[in-house]
């Protein structure tokens, strides 16, 4: 399709999920200026931190162990699942659970099993039965608005979570930081929007180079959590395949899928590179000889480069970049980003 027709554009995107897009750098502000407002709870005891999540909560927890990992002065875990990991008693482990609707059973689970353990305990949400159960234990919770699908509330985690560790003393300020990472998000935004015709818009021509192809998308270890975030965008706005995989590890063993190609399959896909300032150089080298590799087999590929000084802007301008990469790649399906059925009906199953 036309990815320059917006009037089409309205048509198919009922919940104006473009907007939502739009508005995540202002989002992002938003979510710090909220953590540095919220009351502190007095967690001076503490020796570790577990953050609970799935989807986009948990992917919010491990953008932020990303950006902190060179200054953050105690062990740090995302913990994806039901339950808790056995490390996880008393008041010396932290638990954070990171629930957008408030609702994931998994994320209720580990709030259950936190309590019992007798674990420090704070819960980040917009409500539900995981604030419901906290504020009748007396537990803290930090609540955040947001009226936007759930996939799109991801700055919010973000934010708080790194204003609870900057103002609990566990990393550098990071505000100098934040500030650049929003900056460089409106910067990226003059040539992404939707405005800008696709012969000067970068993401509608990756887009336009995704349609019909499963995708791969590959980054450094830092930047593993982007590449994650990228997959579940391609799902569930644009209904399409994708997977990820992490530099040094896939220089171990993704490499010898080139052995034996596919003719017919190989091209239907893609492999996008990111890279960041910031990337270990031998990290970059492996990336720039494994990219190599899968061209001299006649594999597509092509690399995208984050922008900025600091982790999280490299972070946030490859956020908002594939963010928008995905909302056009739902144009060209004319798949409503926002439509959600597969989801719903496989909740529906498991109740």
């Amino acid at each position: 399709m036309n990815l320059d027709d917006l009037e089409l554009f309205k048509k198919i995107d009922t919940h104006n999920m473009l907007a939502q897009i739009d508005g995540l750098p202002n989002q992002l502000q938003s979510a710090w200026d909220l953590g540095m407002a919220q009351p502190l709870p007095d967690f001076k005891t503490i020796q570790n931190i577990l953050i609970c999540g799935m989807g986009d909560s948990a992917i919010a927890a491990e953008l932020v162990s990303a950006a902190v990992s060179s200054g953050i002065r105690l062990p740090l875990v995302v913990h994806r699942g039901y339950g808790l990991p056995a490390f996880a008693k008393d008041k010396q482990t932290l638990v954070i659970c990171c629930s957008h609707s408030g609702n994931t059973e998994e994320v209720l689970e580990s709030f259950d099993a936190a309590v019992k353990n007798d674990c420090s305990l704070l819960v980040l949400s917009t409500g539900g039965r995981l604030s419901e159960r906290a504020l009748e234990k007396k537990l803290p919770v930090w609540k955040y608005e947001y009226a936007g699908m759930d996939t799109m509330g991801i700055a919010f985690p973000f934010g708080l979570l790194l204003a609870l560790f900057s103002r609990l003393g566990l990393i550098p300020d990071p505000a100098a930081d934040v500030a650049e990472a929003i900056a460089m998000m409106k910067r990226s935004q003059q040539h992404i929007v939707a405005e800008v015709i696709a012969a000067r818009n970068p993401a509608k021509r990756y887009a336009g180079q995704l349609v019909g192809r499963w995708v791969t998308f590959v980054g450094t270890e830092t930047l593993a959590p982007v590449a994650r975030r990228w997959k579940t965008q391609i799902n569930q706005l644009a209904k399409a395949g994708a997977n990820f995989e992490i530099i040094p590890e896939a220089t171990h063993n993704t490499l010898g899928a080139t052995l034996n190609p596919n003719p017919t399959l190989n091209a239907h896909t893609m492999t996008l590179f990111m890279r960041a300032p910031g990337d270990h150089p031998r990290n970059r080298l492996r990336s720039d000889l494994m990219r190599q590799a899968f061209m001299l087999e006649a594999l597509n590929t092509d690399v995208i480069d984050a922008r900025g000084n600091s982790v999280i802007a490299h972070l946030w301008t490859l956020i908002i970049f594939g963010d928008y990469m995905a909302y056009y790649l739902a144009m060209a399906y004319g798949t409503d980003p926002a439509e959600e059925d597969a989801f719903l009906n496989f909740k529906r199953s498991l109740a």
